[in-house]
């Protein structure tokens, strides 16, 4: 198994375990892909949710650019709602776990068809 099957894994464990839901595989897998290199690296695969510099830069880059979400206030409740999903307290969200849960929130699946 390599790297990135074990990585999909631990997604998968981090969605059903925290995100209490049952992942799509398949769209896990693409979404993971989607993120590139940065699943490897260690400050690049997590999200800080805290940091809101960063949460503008996933709705600018992630939501509009890659899934072509106008831009307005319902992007940033979508982002909010991911958060609430894996836990405030949750300190290491990991960046494919989050951008998956934005594709579901949003209903985007067809981004990755």
């Amino acid at each position: 198994m390599g790297k990135r099957d074990e990585l999909i894994a631990k997604y998968a464990d981090d969605l059903k375990n925290k995100c209490k839901m049952t992942p799509d595989m398949a769209l896990l897998t693409k979404v993971t892909i989607g993120c590139g290199p940065s699943i490897y690296d260690a400050d690049a695969s997590t999200v800080a949710a805290s940091d809101r510099d960063e949460l503008e830069r996933i709705k600018a880059n992630f939501l509009v650019k890659k899934l072509g979400l106008k831009d307005g206030p319902a992007l940033m409740d979508g982002i909010n709602a991911a958060v609430e999903t894996y836990g405030k307290s949750e300190r290491n969200k990991l960046r494919a776990v989050f951008y998956y849960l934005l594709v579901k929130h949003f209903g985007k699946e067809s981004a990755y068809k």
